[in-house]
C-alpha cells in the first residue's frame, strides 16, 4: 500500500464518518507507525503517518463538501473553482506557479466530486517548507483572474465536445442518470456546454469561500516528517484557513425504481460495446459492507477475478471485465463493466448477470477468500 492510497483511504472513511478514528490505523498499516490523531482546531483533524524510508511527503487535504451543495443553476461552478486554484494567486501567474512546482520537486492536484473536494500534494522532504508556503498560497488566496477563467471555461467546454466521442465516459454518464435518476449523484460535475459559458467569477468566489474552512477539512499527512514539522509547516496552513462549521449534505439517500431497465446510447458506426450493469451499492456505514467489498474482490476487483477468468481468459470477448464498488458520503452504485465486441455485447451480458447470480447465491470460495484477504491487505 503506498502512502498516497493511505491517504485517499483516510479520507474516505473520515469524510464519510469523521468520528471513524479508529478505523484510520487500517489506513497507514502499511506505511510505518500507525497515525497519530491531532485536534488541529476550529474543528479540524489532523492524522500524521511516519514512514522515513523514502524522502518524500504526502499530504492530503479533504474538504468535507462538493458538488452537492450547487444549485441546479450553478452546475460546475465548484469543480471550475477546484480548477482555478493553480490558475494564479495575488503573487503569482499560473506560469509562475508551474515553475516553482517544478523547482521544489513537487506537485499539487485538486479532485472535485459530490461530497467532497480533494488536495493532493507531494514535496521531497528538504523542500517541504517552501512548498507549504506555495500550497498555502494556492489555497487561500486565488484570483480567479478574469482571462483564466474565460480560457478555462474554453478549454471545459472543448473537453465535453470530445466527450461526445468517449464511448465508455457517455456508458457512465448515462448509467448513473438511471440509476439516481434526480439526485445530485446522478448529474455531472462539469455543467454542459450550454451553462459553463455562464458560470461567473463571483460564483467561483462562492464556492471557494462555502467550502475551504477551517471546520470543513480533514488533513492527512504522510512518509517523511514527524510531528515537529507537522506543527511548524501543516499546522499553520489549516490555521490560516477561515473559521467556518463542517458543512452538511443536503441531499437525501438515493433510491432506485425496481426492475431491470436497459439504457442504450446508440452509435451504429461502433463495432465495439461499452457496457455497465448494475445498481444501488453499498453504504460505507452498511455492517456488511467491508464483507461485501472483500466478495467483490473476488468477484470482479482484481485482473485475476472470477468475472475477469470468464469474460476475458475463456471466452475473449472483453480485454477487461471488472466490477467496482465504491464508497461515498450517500450510497453509491455498484457496477460491472465489459467492453466487449457488438457481435458478443448479448451474451457477454447474458454471462454477467449468470455470474453475478451465482455469487449471490453461492458466495466465493475459501481460496477465493484467502486471496482477496491477501490482496486487499497488502
Amino acid at each position: 500500500m503506498t502512502r498516497r492510497f493511505a491517504l485517499s483511504t483516510l479520507s474516505s472513511l473520515l469524510l464519510h464518518r469523521p468520528s471513524m478514528s479508529s478505523a484510520a490505523p487500517s489506513a497507514f498499516a502499511s506505511s510505518g507507525a500507525p497515525p497519530v490523531r491531532i485536534d488541529a482546531g476550529g474543528g479540524a483533524v489532523a492524522f500524521l503517518g511516519e514512514n522515513h524510508d523514502l524522502p518524500l511527503v504526502d499530504i492530503a487535504l479533504a474538504f468535507r463538501s462538493g458538488a452537492a451543495l450547487e444549485a441546479n443553476d450553478r452546475v460546475g461552478s465548484t469543480r471550475l473553482m477546484g480548477r482555478m486554484l493553480r490558475r494564479g494567486t495575488k503573487s503569482m501567474s499560473a506560469e509562475k506557479i508551474e515553475e516553482a512546482l517544478d523547482r521544489l520537486g513537487g506537485e499539487v492536484s485538486v479532485d472535485v466530486s459530490s461530497s467532497s473536494i480533494n488536495v493532493h500534494a507531494q514535496v521531497i522532504r528538504r523542500n517541504l517548507a517552501p512548498f507549504v508556503k506555495l500550497l498555502t498560497d494556492i489555497l487561500l488566496r486565488p484570483t480567479f483572474d478574469a482571462d483564466e477563467l474565460a480560457r478555462l471555461k474554453r478549454e471545459a467546454v472543448a473537453e465535453l465536445v470530445e466527450a461526445r466521442d468517449n464511448d465508455k465516459g457517455l456508458a457512465s454518464r448515462f448509467f448513473r442518470r438511471a440509476v439516481f435518476g434526480a439526485h445530485p449523484l446522478g448529474r455531472g460535475l462539469s455543467g454542459t456546454t450550454k451553462t459553463i459559458p455562464l458560470r461567473t467569477r463571483a460564483e467561483l468566489l462562492d464556492a471557494h469561500a462555502l467550502h475551504l474552512r477551517r471546520g470543513n477539512v480533514v488533513l492527512g499527512v504522510a512518509g517523511d516528517i514527524d510531528r515537529a514539522a507537522l506543527d511548524e509547516h501543516l499546522l499553520p496552513l489549516v490555521a490560516a484557513l477561515p473559521n467556518g462549521p463542517a458543512l452538511k449534505d443536503p441531499s437525501t439517500e438515493p433510491t432506485m425504481a425496481k426492475g431491470r431497465r436497459l439504457v442504450f446510447v446508440d452509435k451504429p458506426a461502433r463495432t465495439q460495446t461499452q457496457i455497465l450493469i448494475g445498481g444501488l451499492g453499498t453504504h460505507p456505514l452498511d455492517p456488511d459492507h467491508v464483507a461485501l467489498h472483500v466478495g467483490n474482490t473476488a468477484f470482479g476487483g482484481t485482473f485475476t477475478a472470477r468475472l475477469m477468468k470468464e469474460v476475458r481468459s475463456k471466452r475473449g470477448w472483453s480485454y477487461g471485465a471488472y466490477a467496482r464498488l465504491p464508497i461515498d458520503r450517500r450510497r453509491e452504485a455498484f457496477s460491472m463493466w465489459t467492453f466487449p465486441a457488438a457481435t458478443d455485447a448479448a451474451a457477454c451480458v447474458a454471462l454477467e448477470l449468470e455470474l453475478l447470480e451465482a455469487w449471490l447465491a453461492d458466495g466465493i470460495t475459501k481460496e477465493e477468500l484467502t486471496f482477496s484477504r491477501s490482496y486487499l491487505s497488502e
